[in-house]
Formats: C-alpha cells, sequence, structure tokens
C-alpha cells in the first residue's frame, strides 16, 4: 500500500507553500465539481449517528464546514478537523469564525495520531487525502481510533470503468495540470507533480476496497462520482476482533 503521490511531508512543505491557493487549484483542476463530491461527503455524514467526528487532512475545511451548515451540531456533538499543514488549518479556522462554526482544528499527521485515544471516534472522514498518504498507516490509526461500529469514509481519486475513457482523462490531466498547477502556483512544479502522480497511481475503486477489507475494515462498499473520475468509500470497524 504505498503512497500514491511519492509525497513526504518531511521532505517538501508544498502544501504549506501553496494553501492560499490550493482552492482555487481544486477549482481549476476540476472545473469546481470537487464542490459537488465533498457536498456529497457531507450529505452521507449528517445522515450517519455520530457524537465525535473527525475529519483528517481536512485542508481548508471544506467537508466539515458543510457538514457543520447542514445539520448544525447537536447538543454533545463535537467535531474535529486535523491536517499536518499549519497554514492550511489556519485558512479553515478563518473560515469556521467567519461562518460562526464550531470545529476544533489540530494539527495532526494522518500516520500518526497520538494525541487522538483508541476507540474514540465515531465517524472518521477522509477528503482526496490517501493519494499523499502512506495508505497502510493512515489506514490502521483510522481504525485504532474508530469505535467499534464506528464509520469511515473517504472521498478519493477512482477509475471511469470505461477504459478508453479513463485513459483519456488521464492523458487530459497530464497535459493540462502541469499547465494550470504552473500558472495558480507561480511556477511550483511540486505543487502539480504530486496531485498528478496520486491521480495516475492511486488504485482502482475495486483495489481499494479490497485494501480495506484486508486492514480489517467491515461493510466496504464505495460509490463512484463523475463517471468515476472520484469515489466515495465507506465502511465500518468491526465490533468484535477479526475472525
Amino acid at each position: 500500500m504505498n503512497n500514491a503521490a511519492d509525497f513526504h511531508t518531511q521532505e517538501d512543505d508544498v502544501f504549506g507553500r501553496i494553501a492560499g491557493r490550493y482552492d482555487l487549484l481544486s477549482d481549476l483542476f476540476s472545473f469546481g465539481i470537487h464542490r459537488l463530491w465533498k457536498r456529497r461527503v457531507a450529505a452521507i455524514i449528517t445522515r450517519e449517528p455520530w457524537t465525535d467526528l473527525l475529519d483528517v487532512a481536512a485542508g481548508t475545511g471544506d467537508v466539515v464546514l458543510k457538514v457543520a451548515r447542514r445539520q448544525g451540531l447537536r447538543s454533545g456533538q463535537k467535531i474535529v478537523a486535523s491536517d499536518i499543514s499549519p497554514q492550511m488549518l489556519a485558512i479553515a479556522r478563518r473560515r469556521a469564525t467567519q461562518l460562526k462554526v464550531p470545529v476544533e482544528f489540530r494539527v495532526l499527521d494522518a500516520h500518526a495520531m497520538p494525541g487522538v485515544a483508541d476507540n474514540s471516534v465515531d465517524l472518521y472522514s477522509i477528503s482526496l487525502g490517501l493519494k499523499i498518504c502512506e495508505r497502510k498507516l493512515a489506514l490502521r490509526e483510522a481504525l485504532r481510533v474508530l469505535k467499534p461500529g464506528g464509520r469511515f469514509i473517504a472521498l478519493e481519486a477512482s477509475n471511469i470503468s470505461v477504459r478508453w475513457l479513463h485513459r483519456a482523462y488521464l492523458g487530459y490531466m497530464a497535459v493540462c495540470m502541469p499547465v494550470i498547477g504552473w500558472a495558480a502556483t507561480g511556477g511550483d512544479a511540486s505543487a502539480y507533480r504530486y496531485l498528478l502522480k496520486g491521480i495516475q497511481d492511486f488504485p482502482t475503486a475495486e483495489g481499494l476496497a479490497a485494501e480495506l477489507r484486508e486492514m480489517g475494515f467491515a461493510d466496504v462498499s464505495f460509490e463512484r462520482l463523475s463517471l468515476g473520475i472520484v469515489a466515495i468509500h465507506t465502511a465500518r470497524k468491526p465490533f468484535g476482533p477479526r475472525p
């Protein structure tokens, strides 16, 4: 289970450098469709019964802000938005303050979160972050912090099931992403190199579902969006030990 983007935070603070332009990049790369994807994730989260929500690799806070605006927080509910980049979280915190949304922000590394107790989270969500993680480590941490029966929700790159169309999409991204990324980041080549490699080398929806089952998740399923450009994966932490 490799880091599809070959991105290592200790070696390159790319997301800190592009934090102020990250939302613009997301809009340009997806023609704004990422907002619809995240709205769908927020809708799934709000349907789930939870008290403690941990959103990992939260970036500028899109998903948690959509959740909070969609349902508000009921008595006892708590949202924690975490990211390894303080610069990204600073933007998310500023947006939450402007919208008067009660969210706790914490700088956490998805690979190891010693500050989050075992079996303490009802719902763990991550959006477009697994491609830049060592997936095995991140998924192991998700299992550790989730309560038995807790819900796992991930929005991630996927595969268009029509092969020629998927190849055409990857070809388009290979041509357009460097141009858009270079222009939007003032020539920061690493910013789009990681994102492009993460999309090209990420598992298919079926492949990621198989990884989740192998890690020990139960009730694994996925829903393709936008023909399969991305998929939302859902799973649960089993109530008992693995058979």
